[in-house]
């Protein structure tokens, strides 16, 4: 049985207890990497709009500070939007980002459809984590828009404010879930 949340105006996006659809995506303009090959250990998909936008580049930053805590529950991190590979190979290269990113491009977004998160109206990625744990690749728990900064973190001053920016959107969609 899946779990649907509903994502207003962009679809139904997968929720806890669904199961992972699979797929295989370009990781580089000559090789692909597949959902299955990381059977047995965690995988945090981040879907994100573009490379080379200014916060999308603060988020991904944010995750490379971050790596070591990824690696400490032996997760895997995965940025996915629908630019290219070799799109993602320069943005990766110029901001120093040493974690795989999946070019959802073509056909354009299919990945991001089957999770439930692509923009139809802007052709992107939405801004969603889902956090896929080992076994039979469920879906273990999925957050929008980056909430789950842990406070204690060493921080730079774009992770400050990204913390900050994440807390205003989460009380924002708050509001807006209490008046619908």
């Amino acid at each position: 049985m899946s779990t649907i949340i509903r994502n207003p105006g962009h679809g139904r996006v997968l929720g806890p207890g669904a199961r992972a659809p699979d797929f295989t995506l370009r990781c580089t303009p000559d090789q692909s990497v597949s959902l299955n090959e990381f059977r047995g250990r965690p995988v945090v998909l981040a879907f994100y709009p573009a490379d080379w936008s200014p916060v999308c580049g603060d988020q991904m930053a944010l995750y490379n500070e971050m790596l070591d805590e990824f690696q400490e529950f032996q997760a895997e991190l995965v940025g996915i939007s629908v630019d290219g590979a070799w799109c993602h190979s320069a943005f990766a290269k110029q901001n120093r980002l040493h974690f795989p990113f999946l070019a959802d491009f073509e056909p354009k977004g299919a990945v991001a459809r089957a999770y439930g998160v692509y923009d139809e109206k802007d052709g992107t990625c939405e801004r969603a984590l889902f956090v896929i744990i080992p076994l039979a690749l469920f879906i273990g728990a999925m957050f929008r828009r980056w909430a789950s900064i842990p406070e204690q973190t060493e921080s730079s001053p774009r992770s400050k404010i990204l913390r900050r920016k994440a807390k205003r959107s989460v009380q924002q969609d708050d509001q807006i879930a209490d008046s619908a």
